[in-house]
Protein backbone atom coordinates (compact mmCIF):
# COMPACT_ATOMS: atom_id res chain seq x y z
CA UNK A 1 0.00 0.00 0.00
CA UNK A 2 1.36 3.46 -1.25
CA UNK A 3 2.90 5.23 1.88
CA UNK A 4 1.46 9.41 1.52
CA UNK A 5 3.89 11.57 3.12
CA UNK A 6 7.04 11.04 2.37
CA UNK A 7 9.24 9.88 5.64
CA UNK A 8 11.44 12.44 7.37
CA UNK A 9 15.05 11.82 8.79
CA UNK A 10 14.37 13.12 11.99
CA UNK A 11 11.42 11.04 12.61
CA UNK A 12 13.77 7.83 12.09
CA UNK A 13 17.00 8.93 13.40
CA UNK A 14 15.90 10.70 16.45
CA UNK A 15 18.86 13.01 16.80
CA UNK A 16 21.60 10.31 15.65
CA UNK A 17 24.14 11.32 12.37
CA UNK A 18 22.48 8.07 10.34
CA UNK A 19 19.92 5.53 10.61
CA UNK A 20 20.95 2.09 10.60
CA UNK A 21 18.55 -1.08 10.36
CA UNK A 22 19.09 -4.99 9.39
CA UNK A 23 16.00 -5.86 7.50
CA UNK A 24 14.24 -9.17 6.12
CA UNK A 25 11.46 -9.46 3.92
CA UNK A 26 9.90 -13.01 3.45
CA UNK A 27 8.66 -14.39 -0.04
CA UNK A 28 5.18 -13.87 0.83
CA UNK A 29 5.32 -10.89 3.08
CA UNK A 30 3.92 -8.39 0.44
CA UNK A 31 7.30 -6.27 0.79
CA UNK A 32 7.48 -3.08 2.19
CA UNK A 33 4.83 -0.23 1.22
CA UNK A 34 5.60 2.46 -1.72
CA UNK A 35 6.88 5.21 0.09
CA UNK A 36 9.68 8.38 -0.60
CA UNK A 37 11.89 10.68 1.75
CA UNK A 38 11.67 14.15 1.93
CA UNK A 39 15.37 14.95 2.83
CA UNK A 40 17.69 12.18 3.25
CA UNK A 41 19.41 9.69 0.96
CA UNK A 42 19.75 5.78 1.69
CA UNK A 43 22.01 3.39 1.10
CA UNK A 44 21.11 -0.38 0.96
CA UNK A 45 23.31 -3.49 0.68
CA UNK A 46 21.66 -6.98 0.06
CA UNK A 47 23.15 -9.77 2.24
CA UNK A 48 20.71 -12.33 1.61
CA UNK A 49 18.31 -13.59 -0.57
CA UNK A 50 16.45 -12.15 -3.84
CA UNK A 51 14.02 -10.01 -4.13
CA UNK A 52 12.53 -7.15 -6.28
CA UNK A 53 13.11 -2.91 -6.41
CA UNK A 54 9.88 -1.42 -7.31
CA UNK A 55 11.26 2.41 -8.66
CA UNK A 56 10.43 4.54 -11.32
CA UNK A 57 9.46 3.03 -14.05
CA UNK A 58 9.39 -1.02 -13.24
CA UNK A 59 10.89 -3.72 -11.32
CA UNK A 60 14.31 -4.44 -10.93
CA UNK A 61 15.98 -7.98 -8.84
CA UNK A 62 18.08 -7.85 -6.40
CA UNK A 63 20.57 -10.36 -5.47
CA UNK A 64 23.36 -10.47 -2.48
CA UNK A 65 26.51 -7.71 -3.21
CA UNK A 66 23.81 -5.32 -4.91
CA UNK A 67 24.15 -1.55 -3.51
CA UNK A 68 20.93 0.60 -4.32
CA UNK A 69 21.28 4.49 -3.86
CA UNK A 70 17.92 5.89 -3.23
CA UNK A 71 17.44 9.49 -3.32
CA UNK A 72 14.91 11.88 -1.79
CA UNK A 73 12.70 12.25 -4.82
CA UNK A 74 12.73 8.79 -5.16
CA UNK A 75 9.50 6.69 -4.69
CA UNK A 76 9.84 3.00 -3.90
CA UNK A 77 9.29 -0.47 -2.62
CA UNK A 78 11.26 -3.45 -1.88
CA UNK A 79 9.69 -7.12 -1.61
CA UNK A 80 11.63 -10.49 -1.03
CA UNK A 81 11.07 -13.63 -3.40
CA UNK A 82 11.27 -17.11 -2.90
CA UNK A 83 12.78 -19.69 -1.06
CA UNK A 84 14.33 -17.30 1.38
CA UNK A 85 12.89 -13.57 0.74
CA UNK A 86 15.57 -10.74 0.86
CA UNK A 87 17.61 -9.54 3.91
CA UNK A 88 19.32 -5.81 3.74
CA UNK A 89 20.96 -3.24 5.51
CA UNK A 90 19.71 0.23 5.06
CA UNK A 91 21.99 3.18 6.02
CA UNK A 92 19.82 6.47 5.89
CA UNK A 93 21.51 10.05 6.05
CA UNK A 94 20.22 13.53 5.56
CA UNK A 95 20.72 15.18 2.61
CA UNK A 96 22.27 17.98 3.06
CA UNK A 97 25.60 15.72 4.76
CA UNK A 98 25.83 13.62 1.49
CA UNK A 99 25.33 16.15 -1.11
CA UNK A 100 28.26 18.10 0.79
CA UNK A 101 30.44 15.44 0.82
CA UNK A 102 29.97 14.52 -2.88
CA UNK A 103 30.65 17.55 -3.42
CA UNK A 104 33.56 18.19 -1.76
CA UNK A 105 35.32 14.54 -2.76
CA UNK A 106 34.02 14.93 -6.02
CA UNK A 107 32.49 11.24 -6.14
CA UNK A 108 29.88 12.01 -9.03
CA UNK A 109 31.83 14.73 -10.90
CA UNK A 110 29.38 14.70 -13.99
CA UNK A 111 26.15 14.54 -11.60
CA UNK A 112 25.40 11.16 -13.20
CA UNK A 113 24.34 9.61 -10.64
CA UNK A 114 20.80 12.35 -9.66
CA UNK A 115 20.37 12.54 -13.16
CA UNK A 116 19.46 8.98 -13.76
CA UNK A 117 15.81 8.12 -14.02
CA UNK A 118 16.40 5.03 -11.11
CA UNK A 119 18.02 4.97 -8.37
CA UNK A 120 21.77 4.03 -9.14
CA UNK A 121 22.53 0.92 -8.21
CA UNK A 122 26.24 -0.78 -7.58
CA UNK A 123 26.57 -4.62 -8.67
CA UNK A 124 29.38 -6.79 -6.73
CA UNK A 125 30.45 -9.81 -6.37
CA UNK A 126 32.85 -11.92 -4.59
CA UNK A 127 35.61 -9.85 -2.64
CA UNK A 128 34.38 -6.58 -3.70
CA UNK A 129 30.73 -8.05 -2.01
CA UNK A 130 32.09 -8.99 1.22
CA UNK A 131 33.87 -5.58 1.61
CA UNK A 132 30.29 -3.80 0.84
CA UNK A 133 28.61 -6.19 3.49
CA UNK A 134 31.93 -5.27 5.76
CA UNK A 135 30.98 -1.60 5.11
CA UNK A 136 27.31 -1.65 6.38
CA UNK A 137 28.11 -4.27 9.57
CA UNK A 138 30.32 -1.34 10.60
CA UNK A 139 27.75 1.02 9.89
CA UNK A 140 25.30 -1.10 12.11
CA UNK A 141 27.59 -1.51 14.89
CA UNK A 142 28.18 2.27 14.80
CA UNK A 143 24.72 2.78 15.27
CA UNK A 144 24.18 0.30 17.89
CA UNK A 145 26.11 3.35 20.02
CA UNK A 146 26.14 6.70 19.47
CA UNK A 147 27.45 7.07 15.72
CA UNK A 148 29.23 10.08 14.81
CA UNK A 149 30.23 12.12 11.78
CA UNK A 150 33.35 10.29 11.58
CA UNK A 151 31.69 7.01 11.64
CA UNK A 152 29.15 8.09 8.83
CA UNK A 153 32.19 9.90 6.64
CA UNK A 154 33.88 6.05 7.35
CA UNK A 155 31.01 4.52 5.81
CA UNK A 156 30.46 6.87 2.90
CA UNK A 157 34.10 6.33 1.99
CA UNK A 158 34.33 2.55 1.81
CA UNK A 159 31.57 2.34 -0.33
CA UNK A 160 32.45 4.66 -2.91
CA UNK A 161 35.82 3.24 -2.98
CA UNK A 162 34.37 0.07 -4.07
CA UNK A 163 31.84 2.41 -6.81
CA UNK A 164 35.12 3.88 -8.10
CA UNK A 165 36.18 0.59 -9.57
CA UNK A 166 32.85 -0.56 -10.89
CA UNK A 167 29.88 2.10 -11.56
CA UNK A 168 26.51 2.93 -10.13
CA UNK A 169 25.22 1.92 -12.93
CA UNK A 170 24.17 -1.30 -14.12
CA UNK A 171 20.07 -0.05 -14.28
CA UNK A 172 18.94 1.92 -17.13
CA UNK A 173 18.27 5.46 -16.73
CA UNK A 174 20.98 8.13 -17.41
CA UNK A 175 19.69 10.90 -19.41
CA UNK A 176 20.65 10.58 -22.89
CA UNK A 177 20.83 6.56 -22.26
CA UNK A 178 18.09 4.22 -23.62
CA UNK A 179 19.85 0.79 -22.32
CA UNK A 180 22.18 0.35 -19.61
CA UNK A 181 24.30 2.62 -17.90
CA UNK A 182 28.01 2.97 -18.87
CA UNK A 183 30.99 2.27 -16.55
CA UNK A 184 32.86 4.73 -15.79
CA UNK A 185 35.32 5.53 -12.83
CA UNK A 186 35.23 8.00 -10.82
CA UNK A 187 37.76 11.12 -11.85
CA UNK A 188 38.77 14.64 -10.21
CA UNK A 189 36.32 17.33 -11.43
CA UNK A 190 34.06 19.69 -10.22
CA UNK A 191 30.65 19.00 -8.85
CA UNK A 192 27.86 19.56 -10.80
CA UNK A 193 23.97 19.78 -10.39
CA UNK A 194 21.33 17.37 -11.74
CA UNK A 195 21.63 18.95 -15.17
CA UNK A 196 25.14 19.13 -15.88
CA UNK A 197 25.71 22.69 -14.77
CA UNK A 198 28.94 23.11 -12.78
CA UNK A 199 28.43 24.18 -8.95
CA UNK A 200 31.12 26.76 -8.02
CA UNK A 201 33.85 25.85 -5.67
CA UNK A 202 33.70 28.78 -3.42
CA UNK A 203 29.69 27.76 -3.00
CA UNK A 204 30.58 24.16 -2.53
CA UNK A 205 33.24 25.11 0.17
CA UNK A 206 31.24 27.46 2.23
CA UNK A 207 27.98 25.08 2.44
CA UNK A 208 30.52 22.70 3.66
CA UNK A 209 31.92 24.93 6.00
CA UNK A 210 28.42 25.59 7.59
CA UNK A 211 28.14 22.24 9.25
CA UNK A 212 30.98 24.02 12.20
CA UNK A 213 28.59 24.75 14.67
CA UNK A 214 31.22 28.06 15.27
CA UNK A 215 29.78 29.06 11.55
CA UNK A 216 26.45 28.09 12.19
CA UNK A 217 25.48 30.44 15.02
CA UNK A 218 26.32 33.45 12.95
CA UNK A 219 23.74 31.66 10.16
CA UNK A 220 23.68 33.86 6.92
CA UNK A 221 25.82 36.63 7.64
CA UNK A 222 28.92 33.91 8.56
CA UNK A 223 27.61 31.88 4.99
CA UNK A 224 28.16 35.15 3.02
CA UNK A 225 31.46 36.19 4.41
CA UNK A 226 32.74 32.01 3.84
CA UNK A 227 31.53 32.73 0.28
CA UNK A 228 32.91 35.91 -0.30
CA UNK A 229 30.35 37.11 -2.54
CA UNK A 230 27.14 39.63 -2.44
CA UNK A 231 24.05 38.57 -0.99
CA UNK A 232 22.14 39.17 -4.23
CA UNK A 233 24.64 36.56 -6.30
CA UNK A 234 24.90 33.97 -2.96
CA UNK A 235 20.89 33.80 -3.18
CA UNK A 236 20.76 33.75 -7.18
CA UNK A 237 23.44 30.38 -6.95
CA UNK A 238 21.82 28.93 -3.88
CA UNK A 239 18.79 28.75 -6.21
CA UNK A 240 20.06 27.82 -8.96
CA UNK A 241 22.74 24.91 -7.88
CA UNK A 242 20.88 23.66 -4.80
CA UNK A 243 17.06 24.59 -5.33
CA UNK A 244 16.76 26.22 -2.10
CA UNK A 245 17.34 29.91 -0.45
CA UNK A 246 20.21 30.85 2.14
CA UNK A 247 17.68 31.21 4.66
CA UNK A 248 16.31 27.96 4.13
CA UNK A 249 19.73 26.17 3.97
CA UNK A 250 20.85 27.75 6.96
CA UNK A 251 17.65 26.47 8.98
CA UNK A 252 17.51 23.27 8.06
CA UNK A 253 21.57 23.01 9.34
CA UNK A 254 20.72 24.58 12.42
CA UNK A 255 17.43 22.28 13.34
CA UNK A 256 19.45 19.07 11.74
CA UNK A 257 22.49 20.34 15.00
CA UNK A 258 19.71 21.25 17.29
CA UNK A 259 18.40 17.30 17.12
CA UNK A 260 21.78 16.14 18.03
CA UNK A 261 22.24 18.30 20.99
CA UNK A 262 18.84 17.53 22.37
CA UNK A 263 19.36 13.43 22.00
CA UNK A 264 22.92 13.49 23.19
CA UNK A 265 23.24 16.32 25.86
CA UNK A 266 21.63 17.55 28.94
CA UNK A 267 21.68 21.22 27.83
CA UNK A 268 18.53 23.05 28.60
CA UNK A 269 15.91 23.83 25.51
CA UNK A 270 16.95 27.90 25.43
CA UNK A 271 20.86 26.82 25.78
CA UNK A 272 20.53 24.64 22.34
CA UNK A 273 18.88 27.29 20.80
CA UNK A 274 21.19 29.77 21.38
CA UNK A 275 23.97 27.45 20.55
CA UNK A 276 22.66 26.74 16.88
CA UNK A 277 22.05 30.11 16.47
CA UNK A 278 18.01 31.20 17.12
CA UNK A 279 17.31 34.55 18.27
CA UNK A 280 14.95 33.09 21.04
CA UNK A 281 13.94 29.99 22.52
CA UNK A 282 10.27 30.65 21.25
CA UNK A 283 11.26 31.30 18.00
CA UNK A 284 13.71 28.10 17.87
CA UNK A 285 10.26 26.10 19.17
CA UNK A 286 7.92 27.26 16.52
CA UNK A 287 10.83 26.36 13.57
CA UNK A 288 11.43 22.92 15.28
CA UNK A 289 7.52 21.89 15.42
CA UNK A 290 6.97 23.12 11.85
CA UNK A 291 9.89 20.65 10.67
CA UNK A 292 8.99 17.99 12.90
CA UNK A 293 5.38 18.12 14.09
CA UNK A 294 6.43 17.90 17.80
CA UNK A 295 7.74 20.52 20.15
CA UNK A 296 11.96 20.27 21.11
CA UNK A 297 11.12 18.53 24.68
CA UNK A 298 8.42 16.14 22.88
CA UNK A 299 11.35 15.13 20.84
CA UNK A 300 14.15 14.98 22.64
CA UNK A 301 11.79 12.39 25.24
CA UNK A 302 11.43 10.24 21.89
CA UNK A 303 15.30 10.25 21.71
CA UNK A 304 16.37 8.75 24.92
CA UNK A 305 13.30 6.11 25.04
CA UNK A 306 14.99 5.30 20.88
CA UNK A 307 18.77 4.86 22.94
CA UNK A 308 17.50 2.48 25.58
CA UNK A 309 18.53 -0.98 24.30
Amino acid sequence: MPSGEPLRFESHALGRTFHAAHVRLGPRSGGSDLHGHADFYELMGVVDGCGEHHAGSGSHPLEPGDVVLVRPRDRHAIAGRPPRGLAFVNVAFPAPAWEAFVDLTHADPEGTWNRRREPPLLSLRGRQAAAAQAAFDRALTAFQRTPTMLDLVRFWSDVLDLAADTDFGRLPGTDGDAGAGTTSAVRIAAATDSDGAVRPEWLVRARAAMHREENLRDGVARLRELASVSAAHLARSMREHYATSPTRFVTALRLERACALLATTDLTVTAIAHRCGFASQSYFTRCFRAAHGVSPRAFRQRARRAFVP
